[in-house]
This record gives C-alpha cells, structure tokens and sequence, in this order.
C-alpha cells in the first residue's frame, strides 16, 4: 500500500504561480508512475501531468508550456510546478502513484491517490 500527502495549493491571482507537493510513502518510490489530475465540480479527473520512474514525463494540452512535473527519489516527493496561472486551472488537485514505473493519462489506472487540495485561481 503506498500512502500520498499533498501540500500547497491555496488562492492564487491570475498570472501567478504555485508548487504542489506529493510525498509517498510504502513502497520504494523507484517503482511508482507519478501524476496529477486536477477535477471541478460535475466533471471528470483530469490528466494534468506524468512522470515516469526514468523521468520521461507528459503534460495536458491546457497546461503544456506552463506546467512542469519533477521528483525527487531522495525525499520520495514529487512537484508540480505551475505558471502562468488562470481562472480555468481553478480545481481540487489530486495526486496519483501507480505500480508501474510509467505513468498514465487516464485516472482508472492508478493504484494510489492523494487527498486532494484545492487551487483557486482569481481574476
């Protein structure tokens, strides 16, 4: 069983930026696929970016240019950085681990999420 603790997110004015953490614990991180998602209200979690365990990583149309994942194996954390930041990226973020060391687009093929923390993009 892996276990993820998020932090970071909050209220964030539009043109801004934010870090978002995600320590994991349980298991070697060396196996994990790492992602995020993000999900607004009546929608679907969505893929925001991967990171695999040889750091290939990939990133969502809305967020390519702006976003950038990253780990850190020597503290068992992984990043999301993200700029440039919009009303549209307001969402509840979750992050996700998987038994594989690829990671995913699709949330129904992770093993392992996050509590969730919410990021709030004012105009």
């Amino acid at each position: 069983q892996v276990q993820l603790v998020e932090s970071g997110g909050g209220l964030i004015q539009t043109g801004g930026s934010l870090r978002l953490s995600c320590t994991t614990s349980g298991r070697p991180f060396s196996g994990l696929g790492l992602g995020w998602f993000r999900q607004t209200p009546g929608n679907q979690r969505e893929f925001v970016a991967g990171i695999s365990n040889g750091d290939f990583t990939g990133y969502s149309d809305a967020v390519k240019g702006r976003a950038t994942i990253s780990r850190d194996p020597n503290k068992n954390t992984f990043y999301l950085q993200m700029n440039s930041l919009k009303p549209g990226d307001t969402a509840v973020y979750y992050c996700a681990a998987r038994n594989t060391g690829a990671f995913g687009y699709t949330a129904g093929i992770y093993d392992y999420w996050g509590q969730g923390t919410q990021v709030t993009v004012s105009s």
